[in-house]
């Protein structure tokens, strides 16, 4: 991957973080942060909670970027078995998008669908209960693996990394890249909660995920035809 796929992958990241992350996080932030954090504390140490908060959300990103990596990494036993690889992940990029932009609902009813299983509940009625520091990392690994369209997109892009490596790395960029608004989120819950500027942000967010989506499909076309590149 060049400097340039990297900055892509921040900008993507940084804009969709003040829309569609704040729209998917959003709600955990708002719970843990009426429900665990007393408004008494000090600023450092309600720093101290958001920040545990967010290294366990990063850390799940890595974990399944790891995976998904490791996933793509089968697929380099052939050139068009590579191929194939960017071509999924264009279509799924380009599914994320879709779905971002609400004129596609299959992402919405995997996240819809997950959130009312019982062991989802369970883990969330337990957590946002208890105060420790400890819970708050727990919850954001939690928050981690919830799915998303945002993330859906990121795990595609590093499935076609085909390494577990960079697949990591990738996923770490991308969470890394939310934390300063989801963060300030939660310094402040009602920090650009706007929905307007919400709503241009994620909708800048899901044409360039499209933009990269036809990329990828055109990349790995050029396995199976003479395309330029």
């Amino acid at each position: 991957m060049g400097s340039m796929d990297w900055f892509v992958i921040m900008s993507i990241a940084f804009a969709g973080s003040f829309g569609h992350c704040i729209g998917m996080c959003g709600g955990f932030i708002v719970a843990y942060s009426s429900t665990k954090i007393d408004p008494s504390m000090s600023r450092v140490a309600q720093l101290v909670r958001h920040s545990a908060y967010n290294i366990g959300r990063v850390s799940s990103y890595v974990f399944l970027g790891m995976v998904f990596g490791g996933i793509g990494s089968l697929f380099m036993l052939t050139m068009e078995m590579h191929g194939a690889l960017f071509i999924f992940a264009g279509v799924l990029m380009i599914i994320t998008a879709l779905s971002m932009l609400g004129l596609s609902k299959l992402l919405h009813a995997l996240e819809h669908s997950f959130s009312h299983l019982k062991l989802f509940k369970l883990l969330f009625s337990r957590l946002i209960k208890s105060k420790s520091i400890p819970s708050f990392f727990a919850l954001g690994m939690m928050n981690g693996f919830f799915p998303c369209g945002f993330v859906f997109f990121f795990a595609a892009k590093a499935a076609s990394s085909a390494s577990i490596l960079q697949g990591g790395l990738i996923m770490a960029v991308f969470g890394l890249s939310t934390v300063p608004t989801l963060l300030a989120l939660g310094q402040s819950v009602n920090f650009m909660r706007e929905i307007a500027f919400r709503q241009s942000m994620n909708r800048i967010a899901a044409v360039a995920i499209a933009i990269y989506g036809v990329y990828s499909i055109y990349y790995g076309l050029a396995y199976f035809f003479d395309l330029p590149m």
